[in-house]
Parts: structure tokens; sequence; C-alpha cells
């Protein structure tokens, strides 16, 4: 007989997956030509994995919106449950963190997506790093405006 055989599955406890996500948005003009692209890694360090999206015209803050938003459902996609966010706008990482407001229109529906994205996690951190630390996201988010889809 099994002790724990009708107790709720929604109570179980689930396995712990930690990740690093990298994430960035770019405009080539402000608004202009933008994407975004973000990158995933286990906490060695190790890529997981990797996407972009290409956003049309639009602003940075947009695009850099976009990016992390394509780095949660990359993280979430790949089971992570406890994620720590890095990206090179201070803006966003504020903003998400819940120190400053969301005052632009364009941006607060990117905000509160990003939110409800981020409740699905046990746990989420978010980190300002210089932007020559968040070189492979760029780099995606570039890749994506040059191809121009």
């Amino acid at each position: 007989m099994n002790l724990f055989a009708n107790i709720d599955p929604e109570f179980a406890i689930k396995p712990t997956k930690k990740g690093l996500m990298m994430s960035d948005g770019g405009s080539r003009g402000n608004p202009g030509i933008a994407g975004a692209g973000a990158v995933l890694y286990d906490m060695k360090k190790k890529e997981i994995g990797r996407s972009g999206i290409f956003c049309g015209v639009q602003t940075n803050n947009y695009a850099e919106y976009e990016g992390m938003i394509c780095g949660l459902n990359l993280a979430l996609k790949n089971d992570i449950t406890d994620l720590e966010v890095y990206m090179d706008s201070k803006l966003i990482v504020e903003q998400m963190s819940g120190n400053w407001k969301v005052k632009n229109a364009n941006i607060k529906p990117l905000f509160e997506k990003a939110k409800n994205i981020a409740e699905q996690f046990a746990t989420v951190s978010y980190h300002h790093v210089r932007r020559e630390k968040n070189t492979v996201a760029d780099s995606i988010a570039n890749e994506v405006m040059d191809r121009g889809y």
C-alpha cells in the first residue's frame, strides 16, 4: 500500500532545474528595423538553446522586451524552474524587478505578458549586465535584423 497514493499531484514536489538566460534587443533607428535574441544556459554555463524574433519597425525598448519574452519562453520549453535573467537594459531589469513603473503605452502589454510568463517559474531574478557581457544574445538579435524575418 502506498501511503502517498491519494495526495493531490498539484502538491507533489517537483524537481528543480536552474537556468541562466541572457537576452537582448535592438533597433536600427529608434524606432527602426528591430530584432531580439536570447540564449539559455544551464548553471555550468553550457548552452541549452537560443532563439530570436524579428520585431518589424519598433523601438529599442520594445525589442528588448521581446528578447526577454523569447528567452522566458525558451526557458519554459526546457523545463527550467528557477531562472536568472541577464540583460543590458537597465530600464527593463528595474521594471521587471518592480523598482520602476512602466509608463510607455506601447511597452505595457509586453511588460504584462512577460510578468505572466515569469509567474510560471518557481523563482526568477533580473540582473543588469554591461553590453560587452551580452554578445551572444546581441549577435542573435543582429542576425534576425539582417534576415528581416
